[in-house]
């Protein structure tokens, strides 16, 4: 029975008012079962024995109909009662030893984990399946340890990948129809993924739970709209020489369709961006309303979230617009300004990363290791002390896109960009970038655009993007007119359009200035 379990929507029941309300539960179970529940967990802290024992029963009677196991939260002696498949354990209950004693070796034994010393263990312990989580706050389960969220999903799959390989794996904790699909696109590792989701309150507190069961399975079943922009295959390797030939035809492009780029950002940088998107060929509209994200993202545009100014108002409307874009597929630029200069500030990173996906995150070394999950603190926007070397920075850059599945850039005298396969350094720009207000602002502006026509490869369109502003920066600051910062600020936007209609016309004279090299980690 085990090794042919379907875990692919597993349902956790919760008896409670404030999710049950006042309906039978048995009765919530079975259109759940018919809305296509593949496996079924009854979950209850507080009731009697004998009710545990009588409920589980009339489930029984139910997920047999339906040829679905049926497992007991905790208690081996109700499991036993019934004669049901199995029981699922947390780090406080019985031991997995102990209840496979009593249970048998074809009984289905799950176990909670939420560490990768947890879950190495579980398998070593003979677990059928590992429940991994909290993947989000959630109000269901009060004694949540810790919330680990896709990143630390995907460190415990990738830990057991060898060890665990024939032990299954859900992830559990807020899981619902707005979540879903990210959590499998972002959590598994290339070696072992998820096998599938368990939810609660999404099917359980919905007012129709067999639609609530269809439309997860039918979520689970297609990949994301976003994963349509396929990145590189496992193992390519990085050839800027391939890239370069196709950098040209994007330029082009934004020229051409006259994408939008939607930048929610601070009003700082706010005319800057829309001169400079304007510049490129791009329709720039600064709204940093989230309602207007549910009809902005139907333009084939791109979504910027430049985190400039923190607001609780405001991080509502960025989760708002970033689930909206989410849904629609369409590309989302995360800029995460002065990461680690405030504990608000790395406060609001998580809470991002947790809202939805973001095909690039773009910052400077400070920023992007916040991100990534080190503690740098950052004095404002500024990228702070560094303490890594070049190679140790594109370690980190491969190692976060690798975990989030999207492009990283880190902007420094040398830029960083990754997939988490392919990494190129990219020595191209000038130093009076680093003395104007808002020029890491404005590249994510121009990325979008890029990100906006080609989707075919999210590196490429990112390289696309950063050599079209890095050049036209060294342009802009070669020129005669050029005295300094206030100087320099109108020649970057002239040599941006320059160069935008150059590649229109095909010029490419522009394109022999990138210094670009691959990485080899």
């Amino acid at each position: 029975m085990a090794s042919s379990v379907d875990y692919s929507l597993y349902l956790v029941t919760d008896s409670t008012p404030a999710i049950l309300g006042d309906r039978d539960l048995v009765e919530v179970v079975e259109a759940a079962l018919a809305g296509g529940v593949t496996l079924v967990q009854y979950r209850d802290k507080v009731s009697d024995t004998a009710v545990l024992v009588s409920t589980a029963r009339r489930l029984h009677l139910v997920t047999r109909k339906y040829n679905v196991p049926l497992l007991i939260n905790d208690r081996v002696d109700v499991a036993l009662a019934v004669g049901c498949e199995g029981v699922h354990i947390g780090q406080d209950d019985l031991d997995l030893r102990s209840a496979r004693k009593l249970l048998g070796e074809k009984a289905i034994i799950g176990v909670t984990v939420s560490t990768v010393e947890e879950a190495r263990l579980a398998c070593k312990d003979g677990a059928d399946y590992l429940g991994i989580g909290t993947m989000f706050a959630t109000a269901t389960k009060t004694n949540t340890k810790n919330v680990i969220g896709t990143a630390g999903t995907k460190e415990i799959l990738r830990a057991i990948s060898e060890d665990g390989r024939n032990v299954r794996a859900v992830s559990i904790g807020g899981i619902n129809a707005s979540t879903v699909q990210r959590v499998l696109y972002q959590s598994s590792d290339s070696k072992k993924k998820l096998d599938g989701v368990a939810v609660v309150s999404a099917i359980v507190a919905a007012k129709d739970p067999k639609r609530a069961a269809e439309d997860l399975m039918k979520l689970i079943k297609s990949p994301p709209p976003f994963a349509s922009c396929s990145s590189a295959k496992t193992g390519e390797k990085a050839d800027f020489g391939n890239l370069a030939k196709l950098v040209p035809a994007i330029i082009k492009a934004v020229a051409e369709k006259n994408p939008l780029s939607h930048n929610m950002t601070n009003l700082v940088v706010q005319n800057f961006a829309a001169n400079v998107a304007l510049s490129v060929g791009g329709s720039p509209i600064m709204s940093n309303h989230g309602e207007e994200a549910v009809d902005l993202c139907k333009l084939g545009g791109s979504l910027v979230i430049n985190m400039g100014t923190v607001t609780p108002e405001g991080l509502q409307n960025y989760v708002k617009s970033l689930k909206a874009y989410n849904l629609e597929g369409a590309p989302v630029v995360f800029d995460p300004v002065g990461a680690g200069a405030t504990a608000v500030r790395r406060s609001a990173v998580k809470t991002l990363l947790a809202a939805g996906y973001f095909d690039v995150i773009k910052g400077n070394e400070g920023e992007i290791r916040t991100v990534f999950g080190s503690a740098v603190q950052q004095k404002g926007v500024d990228s702070g002390t560094s303490t890594l070397n070049n190679t140790q920075k594109a370690a980190v850059v491969k190692d976060l896109a690798a975990r989030e599945r999207n492009v990283v850039v880190m902007t420094g005298a040398i830029d960083l960009v990754s997939d988490g396969e392919r990494t190129f350094a990219v020595s191209n720009g000038h130093e009076l970038l680093g003395k104007i207000t808002g020029s890491g602002c404005v590249l994510g502006t121009i990325i979008s655009l890029t990100l906006a026509v080609s989707r075919g490869d999210k590196l490429l369109a990112t390289l696309a993007g950063l050599l079209h502003f890095e050049i036209a920066a060294e342009i802009a600051a070669a020129r005669e007119d050029v005295k300094g910062p206030g100087t320099f600020v109108p020649a970057l936007i002239d040599e941006l359009y320059n160069i935008h209609t150059a590649a229109s016309r095909g010029d490419l004279m522009w394109l022999q200035r990138a210094r670009v090299e691959a990485v080899d980690q």
